[in-house]
């Protein structure tokens, strides 16, 4: 007869899931015990870290990640990552230690004492197991949770000692050989309504969303906007967590802004609006204003069933966003006679910007430097607010599963989750693209990086200040606002105590030399660029 801990290394084996996230604590120590020669085991320094790292493998892979935490203080570690995961829907499952059974009552030292409430709200479901001999199907329910839609984290406390003990063989039988398909599709009706709708629309516009990109729906969205000659915009960028259309494309017209006045006027003069894969919409700053232009309807296409329930204006229609693009493409009738969307016009230089040459450069040119290395296959991994707008301008992105970005806001996802993406994503290089500021957050992805040899490069851009926070406060009327600036953060020195190779640049060309130089060099590498303060938009 098998132990818990084995019938469990072997569910998740059947999984697929032979990579755990972890720092291990006490608790977490009779899980380890002789680990699997077929598993790999990827060791964060600090909790936060290691769910990021998580995070960005579950998407870049899509499939569930497991992330093992330490008890009640680890959990809390890594909480603000966990935000992070549900908003990006990110499918996890989050184990935590917890003490044995015999002193949890008492509360012995290291007790969770209120296990399954402490990761609420930000999990879709917590449970502790009150037997040892449930340890195999409550790890299973909650795989299957964390993957139907919408994805996010599950999480399951488990006490030390329930892994030596004997596993209920039958119990665990069924665990392992259960599937769960949680793809569903759009009633036909409402599918066949939605085309006529379409058709019939004199200017209607395709709002894109990061679930195109996760359902795997790009090829779909690009044949209806081709098709029924939809312009294309893009969500707000603060509540993007993917691409879910190429930028690079004709008939896409750029970035959302992200407050309900502003959305509002941009869209104005379309009659129809359609929403895949997203909220409607990421609101913030807030900027009142009107939901929608005048004489305009919206439909939002989403798998989220909260998203949907939350919006404050148009219809949605809940399910799969790919097979009800994939759908409303077979219900419409051929090519629509409207014309084509005028093309975007091409990035703008720093010199076209009325930028001085000078240094520190400007975001801009840091952004049009990282263009000109970027390689076709290279995905991005982005947290530097004050130049998020000018990299999705230079760089236009054109490839589905090139571009991950912390949905939630919360900073910490970059430096970590590149790590996780690069994992699951081997032969692809991946950049993550970094505020001096926001490195701080997860500045122990570094040691992750070079000890699983990990071939992130990591371009940190310094501007010696919180320049996002700077924007906000003229948005919100704040002024001498303190704790803004950050002088003296030297992150190619921290890096290098890592054992990061470090490199630092000042001009566009050696930006560009450099980064040359270290993407698709096989190795963790570093390029850090001084940029001159404030937000970069094009």
């Amino acid at each position: 007869m098998s132990t818990v801990r084995e019938a469990t290394f072997e569910l998740l084996r059947a999984r697929g899931m032979t990579t755990i996230f972890g720092n291990p604590g006490s608790t977490e120590l009779p899980m380890l015990a002789d680990y699997p020669e077929d598993f790999r085991y990827v060791l964060g320094l600090q909790e936060a870290v290691v769910v990021g790292m998580a995070d960005g493998y579950a998407q870049a892979s899509g499939n569930v990640a497991h992330v093992n935490l330490h008890t009640a203080p680890g959990v809390g570690n890594a909480m603000g990552a966990i935000f992070n995961a549900q908003a990006n829907h990110a499918p996890l499952l989050i184990t935590a230690g917890q003490q044995v059974r015999p002193v949890m009552t008492m509360q012995a030292n290291l007790t969770n004492r209120d296990a399954t409430r402490m990761p609420h709200p930000l999990v879709k479901w917590s449970y502790e197991v009150p037997r040892a001999e449930d340890v195999p199907a409550a790890i299973g329910r909650a795989i299957h949770t964390a993957s139907l839609p919408p994805k996010g984290p599950a999480f399951v406390s488990i006490p030390m000692d329930d892994w030596t003990a004997e596993a209920d063989a039958e119990g665990a039988r069924r665990a392992i050989e259960r599937r769960v398909d949680g793809r569903a599709t759009a009633a036909p009706d409402r599918v066949a309504e939605l085309a006529q709708r379409l058709a019939a629309a004199s200017s209607p516009v395709l709002v894109a969303g990061p679930d195109i990109d996760a359902s795997g729906g790009w090829d779909h969205a690009v044949a209806l906007a081709e098709s029924q000659r939809l312009p294309v915009w893009a969500i707000p960028a603060t509540g993007g967590g993917r691409l879910g259309f190429p930028e690079g494309h004709a008939n896409f017209r750029g970035v959302l802004p992200p407050a309900i006045g502003p959305v509002a006027e941009t869209l104005a003069g379309h009659d129809l609006i359609l929403v895949a894969g997203a909220s409607v919409f990421a609101y913030y700053p807030y900027i009142p204003g009107d939901l929608l232009p005048e004489g305009a309807e919206l439909v939002v296409v989403t798998s989220d069933p909260e998203e949907a329930a939350r919006a404050p204006m148009g219809e949605a229609i809940v399910a799969d966003v790919a097979l009800t693009l994939e759908a409303l493409l077979a219900a419409l009738d051929g090519e629509s006679g409207r014309d084509a969307p005028e093309p975007r016009d091409a990035p703008m230089t720093a010199a076209e910007m009325g930028v001085e040459p000078g240094t520190p450069i400007s975001g801009t040119e840091a952004m049009a430097a990282l263009g000109a290395a970027f390689p076709d296959d290279g995905i991005v991994v982005l947290e530097a607010p004050s130049s998020t707008l000018a990299l999705r301008n230079q760089l236009r992105i054109s490839r589905p599963g090139s571009y991950y970005f912390g949905a939630g806001g919360g900073l910490g996802f970059g430096l970590s989750s590149a790590v996780g993406v690069q994992m699951a994503q081997p032969d692809r290089p991946v950049v993550c693209v970094v505020g001096e500021g926001s490195a701080q957050y997860a500045i122990t992805a570094f040691w992750s990086a070079v000890a699983y040899d990990v071939p992130v490069t990591f371009l940190v851009l310094r501007n010696s200040e919180y320049a996002i926070l700077k924007w906000f406060s003229l948005a919100e009327g704040v002024e001498r606002a303190p704790g803004l600036d950050l002088p003296a953060l030297d992150v190619a020195a921290v890096a290098e105590g890592y054992g990061v190779p470090s490199t630092r640049v000042e001009t566009g060309d050696e930006l560009e030399s450099a980064l040359n130089a270290q993407i698709g060099s096989g190795k963790p590498g570093l390029v850090e660029v001084g940029v001159a303060p404030g937000m970069w938009l094009a």
